[in-house]
């Protein structure tokens, strides 16, 4: 409780020191990264009565906080609407035991049941559901049982992700060691074909390559960060940006608190160049629904590189990946889980 409360203390101390960063009323609050659903009640309370005292609330339309599963309860649910939480993101993962227990996931299926049901009775109804695809043990059928899950229970939103097998964890070395079986490319390409059809026969829109919600569901706060609206991140390895610029907070924990103590805010910032701004423009605009705005692209970029894209853009159309939307382009249906691959073919290297 000792380290919890002064890393605590150190984040209300960059609240303080960082409240000159964003100049415009905040729309979204986003608790997340890490485990936000361990800290106890009266950290919350500070670190929201500090946001208040520092930034401007007053066009606040969504709170997010991300929580796993059996960190759940009804007494923290009631004291989470209480602060003003209106939205919880939730690590489903999956129903199927066999697959969490494949992930080395902490909680049970019967958890997940659970929190949904004590958010849904302390009246915080605007749920996210994360759910993971292509799993070694996770059949069609089994897949077609979680979405129909989130359906029964009415989920409004739900994140869907490829797994990913990060080098250096204990999910890595057991493939390694050949203990557990690795994921197949080609299976995950099937069941993302199997979510979008699901999703989208029950009233889900597909709005971001890895995102479906319910019309009025989409989630703020990763539009906005899509968008490229500048956001402000706060803690260890949190990431914050200003169109200019990008910046991150360094990950070591006690290193962190020391440096905030002496009222420093300990990051690193990489000044983004004109290309990297036009790479990510293109990489993000790609990710959504809607797509390419030509008309944004020329206002920001200019002429030049609107006459790039538009050289690829007609490379790729013959190739069938993309469609023409009323203000530019987007990705075919049929094409989406290639987005990151279709985007790089843009990039200015």
């Amino acid at each position: 409780m000792q380290d919890l409360d002064a890393f605590v203390d150190a984040l209300i101390k960059e609240i303080a020191l960082q409240e000159n960063y964003l100049n415009s009323p905040i729309e979204t609050l986003y608790f997340g990264g890490g485990t936000p659903s361990l800290l106890q009640q009266a950290h919350v309370d500070k670190i929201i009565s500090s946001l208040h005292k520092h930034f401007n609330l007053s066009a606040l339309k969504e709170f997010t906080l991300e929580a796993n599963p059996d960190d759940i309860s009804i007494e923290k649910t009631k004291l989470w609407k209480t602060a003003g939480i209106n939205r919880l993101s939730i690590g489903i993962q999956s129903f199927q035991q066999e697959a969490l227990d494949w992930m080395n996931r902490a909680h049970t299926t019967q958890q997940s049941f659970l929190a949904i049901e004590l958010a849904k009775a302390a009246g915080i109804d605007n749920i996210s559901a994360d759910l993971i695809y292509g799993t070694p043990h996770l059949s069609d059928e089994a897949l077609l049982k979680d979405i129909e899950i989130l359906n029964e229970f009415q989920v409004p939103h739900i994140s869907c992700y490829a797994l990913t097998v990060e080098e250096k964890t204990a999910l890595y070395s057991l493939i390694q060691k050949k203990k557990i079986e690795n994921v197949d490319t080609e299976k995950q390409v099937r069941h993302f074909e199997i979510v979008v059809d699901a999703l989208s026969k029950n009233g889900y829109e597909h709005y971001e390559i890895s995102n479906f919600a319910n019309p009025g569901h989409r989630s703020i706060h990763n539009t906005n960060y899509w968008k490229g609206i500048p956001y402000l991140g706060l803690g260890p390895s949190a990431h914050s940006y200003n169109v200019s610029s990008r910046q991150w907070n360094i990950s070591n924990n006690p290193l962190y608190i020391q440096s905030i103590q002496e009222e420093n805010v300990p990051f690193e910032i990489e000044v983004l160049e004109e290309v990297t701004r036009y790479n990510e423009f293109m990489m993000i605009s790609l990710r959504l629904l809607e797509g390419v705005d030509m008309e944004i692209l020329n206002a920001q970029f200019g002429a030049a590189y609107l006459k790039h894209t538009q050289s690829i853009m007609d490379a790729l159309q013959k190739e069938e990946k993309l469609i023409q939307t009323t203000k530019g382009f987007a990705i075919k249906k049929q094409a989406r889980f290639l987005a990151d691959g279709i985007a790089s073919a843009f990039f200015i290297v």
